[in-house]
């Protein structure tokens, strides 16, 4: 049973304790990390989100009835304690931040008993996943998790300092809202009112903030929830938290501005990074170039590298037929690997296969200048030459092709860039690098849907130079919209928006949208922009991402306090979970039988 706390004032958390207070008398309340009993003294590692204190019992001040209520303590009982702040008799211990002092207690008082926890509350730990998640309130006492969430907090306090001084107004747009079909799917929550009719969780708020532009307000930013309903991934949740903005009499270079200052203030004061702006900027046709992604990872080299012409004529089919089919040649140079045995090319080539290709084609340059390469009986010694020189390989280097559709050759160069980056050590951790992608394609073809679709959305300027094409070669025009990348994540994205209405209506029919069909879905938009819209543009960020990255954590689950898993679930509170059939009766819900 516990005690009350009546009459008892916590004083200090527990590492505000320090060696400024020796002597002084305080209050600290807590859990019991752990507890040593040494005979005639006890002592306890006291925890609360500040860190650990050491508190000592002795029978002389805490006295008899005391000392033994302090004997019966276990790990995560709840205590307050009273004493004086003593410099510590035993060895001081440098790792702690109050670890050149102790705390005699005067009194104790035991507020809540605890069972024993199914795992070590302690940093790092190794217990899994599912059984952390499932007891996640205790798994959050953990002194790395406690910390990542109080960045999250802190973060989110220096970007809101940060967007006032910058003259940004903090407004928020509604959760329930109409279902758009452009985009992931939605969540959908039925309407008792209205039967049969649903309101969908916002995907964005990226309608509102628009129309918040047409109605005057500037600058408008909010910190807030987004839902999606789609196949989940390390940094994926059904519900993530956006940093969303919208600025009106603006073009791309003042959002890319305001932000860049945005970062560099806020990694400063939360992680003492410096980040030197501007910060670079690449196309996308560059980056998926030099890098196979739209989100490339600059802190290693190893670029991919276009042969296609230097393999045009040779007598290797593979290479031969991809450039036939309109696809094309490129290479990873891997330095120094060209030891590595067979057996670990053959993962590299599983691993190829994994992200659609075909299969993977190889050339070691031995240290003698030699070569051995799974098509060398298909090319002359001058054309296995004449492909290293490009590669820019040196005796010991190994080099690996793709050849097919230009996007799958990208798509399995650049994952397998990053695998061996991973794996060679090529990468510094401790490296924050920032790149804006600029120039994206407007469109980009759906073979699903046969038709275009929107690359951001169907809001996103084209670049006016391009316009012309729309009708010609729409998969030319390259978009108004920027991404900011850090580290080989797309932190975040925007673009400048359509204020035109000709131009919407245009980009309307492109997508496939007839005018009915495109005011049936935006159709408030629309309407708000008959009645004097002002050029406008915005960006939202990933905050899970980026708070992700802040604290180095492996998965976007360590920076959320209540996370799903892969399936969306949520093992602590077993959500989702069926409802009573009550509930369902009220919104004229009936559940067909499950087809087994």
């Amino acid at each position: 049973m516990g005690e009350s706390m009546q009459g008892m004032h916590r004083s200090h958390r527990c590492t505000e304790v320090s060696s400024q207070n020796i002597s002084e008398t305080v209050t600290v309340m807590g859990w019991v990390q752990k507890r040593r009993n040494l005979g005639s003294l006890i002592f306890i590692d006291l925890r609360d989100r500040s860190g650990l204190l050491q508190i000592v019992f002795d029978e002389d001040s805490v006295g008899a009835e005391g000392f033994a209520k302090a004997g019966t303590l276990r790990s995560e009982y709840v205590v307050a304690v009273t004493g004086t702040v003593n410099k510590r008799s035993a060895a001081v211990n440098d790792n702690l931040k109050t670890g050149d002092i102790e705390v005699i207690a005067k009194s104790l008082r035991i507020l809540s008993e605890s069972e024993t926890p199914p795992f070590p509350i302690e940093a790092d730990s190794q217990t899994k996943d599912e059984l952390r998640l499932k007891y996640r309130f205790l798994d959050l006492r953990r002194p790395d998790l406690q910390r990542n969430l109080m960045m999250r907090s802190k973060v989110a306090s220096l970007i809101r300092r940060f967007m006032e001084k910058e003259g940004f107004l903090e407004i928020e747009t509604p959760m329930l809202q109409k279902s758009t079909p452009e985009g992931a799917r939605d969540y959908l929550v039925p309407s008792r009112v209205h039967p049969g009719k649903f309101y969908a969780l916002p995907q964005s708020p990226q309608l509102f903030k628009q129309l918040l532009m047409c109605s005057g307000y500037d600058r408008y930013i909010q910190i807030t929830k987004c839902f999606r309903d789609e196949d989940l991934r390390a940094d994926r949740q059904p519900e993530f938290t956006q940093i969303d903005m919208e600025l009106s009499f603006v073009d791309a270079e003042d959002v890319m501005d305001v932000n860049e200052r945005l970062l560099q203030y806020v990694f400063k004061e939360a992680v003492g990074a410096d980040i030197k702006l501007p910060l670079p900027r690449m196309p996308w046709q560059e980056a998926m170039d030099r890098y196979g992604t739209d989100k490339p990872d600059t802190r290693f080299g190893m670029e991919l590298c276009d042969v296609s012409e230097t393999v045009a004529g040779c007598g290797f089919g593979v290479f031969t037929g991809a450039l036939e089919n309109g696809g094309s040649v490129r290479g990873i140079n891997i330095k120094g690997q060209a030891k590595m045995p067979r057996k670990k090319i053959d993962k590299l080539v599983e691993f190829a296969k994994g992200c659609g290709a075909k299969g993977l084609a190889y050339l070691c340059v031995n240290e003698d200048g030699t070569y051995k390469s799974s098509f060398a009986k298909f090319m002359s010694e001058e054309e296995l030459s004449a492909l290293a020189e490009k590669m820019e390989a040196q005796p010991g280097d190994l080099l690996l092709f793709a050849a097919d559709q230009n996007k799958i050759v990208w798509n399995v160069l650049g994952a397998l860039r990053l695998e061996m980056g991973k794996e060679l050590g090529l990468i510094d951790e401790n490296k924050y690098h920032f790149l804006w992608v600029t120039e994206f394609p407007l469109l980009e073809w759906s073979d699903e849907e046969q038709r275009y679709m929107a690359m951001h959305h169907p809001f996103t300027m084209p670049m006016e130079e391009d316009w012309d094409k729309i009708d010609s070669a729409p998969g030319e025009v390259r978009a108004k919209a920027y991404d900011i990348v850090l580290n080989g994540t797309e932190l975040g994205g925007g673009s400048v928006r359509i204020h035109r209405n000709d131009i919407q209506e245009k980009m309307f029919e492109v997508l496939g949208f007839t005018k009915e069909k495109a005011w049936e879905n935006f159709g408030f938009l629309l309407s708000a922009f008959q009645y004097g819209v002002p050029p406008h543009a915005g960006l939202a960020y990933g905050f899970d991402r980026m708070i992700m990255h802040m604290v180095h954590a492996d998965s976007i689950r360590d920076v959320i306090a209540f996370p799903k898993v892969k399936d969306a679930s949520d093992l602590m509170s077993e959500a989702p979970e069926a409802v009573d059939g009550r509930q369902l009766e009220e919104l004229g819900i009936a559940l067909r039988e499950a087809e087994r």
